[in-house]
């Protein structure tokens, strides 16, 4: 059998690429101001807080309503 003589360099722990606040931060506020509609739309469109006239929102959320434990009847 023949030894080959290879050898590997130590390897140099991983870099972490850091992204500026700058960067993070407008999307972080968009997703934030998404869920809170999102919330709003599941949570509390019906009745005296309603923005959409009829009950089409109402039941497209329906069971979305019932999941995260909101009362709706």
């Amino acid at each position: 059998m023949a030894q080959s003589a290879i050898t590997s360099a130590p390897l140099s722990p991983p870099t972490v690429a850091k992204l500026p606040l700058r960067a993070i931060l407008p999307w972080a506020a968009f997703f934030g101001l998404l869920m809170l509609v999102l919330l709003y739309f599941v949570g509390a469109e019906e009745g005296a807080t309603s923005l959409l006239s009829g009950a089409g929102v109402h039941e497209w959320v329906h069971d979305g309503r019932h999941l995260l434990g909101f009362p709706c009847h």
